[in-house]
């Protein structure tokens, strides 16, 4: 018979609860003494050397002539092209999700047969294993999409005849697979959502082969089916900026350690889909949008600079918004001057706007981007400028595509399991060994107590 929950209960709960946080805290002062390079990053912030990678390369800074780093407007390489280029190359061609995600598997740019035979693999592998909408999408929904998909991808293993099974050929066909499913399994999964969470009328819309990923995207989410050749454009874009960022960032470092295991595809893949989730990383772009309504709220003339600079100082100071100190999508780990991804989404946020006549609210971003900028480098003391992240305009050319917040993340998941795919293969072609880094130990060594005389 289970034990009924009661006051007496909940005191002692709140008691073990005390109990964790004192055997969990450690002095911080060990971790200097100690050195520990806690996030894995020296005392400059800079990441510490933990693999080798091909797949792309994030560069920050510039580097003097006597060796000295500068700040520099930052550049993003994939195969060791850069995106911006890559992002031309195709602008008035063809959407270049496909493209970019071949890219990245196989180290080398498709020609057009290439690319044509690489779509109609992906086509074949995005249809979802019969009744698995049914059985596994629509029974026990979550309010959060990221751990609908999952649940979805750890399911699939159950459908799969060979899942354990780690040669590069069996796990290439995982991949893509999972690569084709994900844009299904989470708007299917937002659709289910919404029906039995907020009571609202179900559709199912199948994908239709002829259509690119950002296009299929489209219209099994927006209700008619509709979308303009801009939205496809603008979500194809956002899609190629998001799928990798190099093997140091949270989710690409877990896939990397979770692989380094043995584990099969749908672990790791489940895995990284849990680091992406965290705020930390995948959520940022949400917080961004949370700002800015607040912004809205509270500042009354978006285009009086001394408002609004008095407004965003307040949010500085912990004195509005969220109180944390911050303003959002403003700064980054590795990028000084620009974020390349961020100037490119910009342009296309600008773009966008027009056609959604949503120009005021474009020139509110730019002017939180300036002058947040300014803000944080003044009350930071900063010999430099702090430029705007992806995150800041994401956001932003979301809810103009008419994307629902509860997909903001699962998008960037759709998008970074390319990447994720390309660390997968390289971390087992390469034979590493399982990923094993050391904490030392600060406690103490005690004697045994027998049961009777504690």
């Amino acid at each position: 018979m289970t034990a009924e929950w009661n006051s007496d209960m909940e005191h002692r709960f709140e008691e073990l609860v005390e109990r964790s946080r004192r055997s969990g805290r450690i002095d911080p002062s060990l971790y200097t003494e100690y050195d520990v390079k806690r996030g894995l990053r020296d005392s400059t912030g800079k990441g510490v050397l933990t693999g080798l990678t091909e797949i792309s390369d994030v560069i920050g800074f510039g580097v003097r002539s006597d060796g000295q780093k500068v700040p520099a407007d930052g550049a993003l390489y994939y195969q060791g092209y850069n995106v911006a280029e890559l992002i031309k190359g195709f602008e008035n061609r063809r959407f270049g999700f496909e493209e970019i995600t071949y890219l990245l598997l196989f180290g080398e740019l498709p020609n057009k047969v290439q690319l044509r035979e690489f779509i109609d693999i992906l086509s074949y592998c995005r249809e979802l294993p019969e009744e698995f909408t049914r059985d596994v999408i629509m029974k026990a929904p979550s309010a959060n999409m990221m751990n609908s998909l999952q649940k979805c991808v750890l399911t699939l293993y159950s459908y799969d005849e060979r899942p354990e099974d780690t040669s590069i050929t069996n796990i290439l066909w995982q991949e893509l697979s999972l690569i084709a499913k994900m844009p299904l399994l989470a708007v299917y999964s937002y659709h289910t959502y919404r029906h039995y969470h907020l009571k609202e009328n179900l559709f199912i819309r199948n994908p239709k082969p002829e259509l690119s990923l950002a296009e299929n995207l489209l219209q099994m989410l927006h209700p008619d089916g509709n979308y303009t050749e801009l939205e496809a454009k603008v979500l194809d874009v956002a899609l190629v900026l998001h799928a990798e960022h190099g093997g140091g960032n949270n989710s690409t470092f877990t896939t990397h350690v979770v692989s380094s295991s043995g584990t099969d595809t749908y672990s790791a893949v489940a895995a990284s889909l849990g680091s992406l989730k965290g705020p930390k990383h995948g959520g940022a772009n949400l917080k961004v949008q949370e700002m800015f309504e607040d912004i809205k709220a509270h500042v009354s003339d978006w285009e009086n600079e001394e408002e609004l600079r008095s407004y965003l100082t307040k949010i500085l100071d912990g004195e509005a918004f969220d109180r944390a100190g911050l303003i959002y999508g403003m700064g980054h780990a590795v990028y000084s001057l620009s974020d390349p991804r961020a100037v490119i989404l910009k342009d296309y946020a600008r773009r966008l706007s027009v056609e959604k006549h949503l120009e005021k609210e474009f020139g509110l971003y730019e002017a939180v981007e300036r002058i947040g900028g300014e803000c944080i480098a003044r009350k930071r003391r900063l010999l430099k400028p702090v430029c705007a992240n992806v995150d800041f305009f994401s956001g932003f050319v979301y809810t103009m595509l008419g994307l629902p917040r509860e997909l903001y993340t699962p998008l960037f998941a759709i998008a970074r399991i390319s990447g994720w795919s390309a660390h997968r293969i390289e971390e087992l072609v390469n034979d590493g060994k399982i990923i094993r880094p050391a904490y030392k130990y600060v406690g103490h060594h005690r004697q045994y107590t027998e049961f009777d005389e504690r």
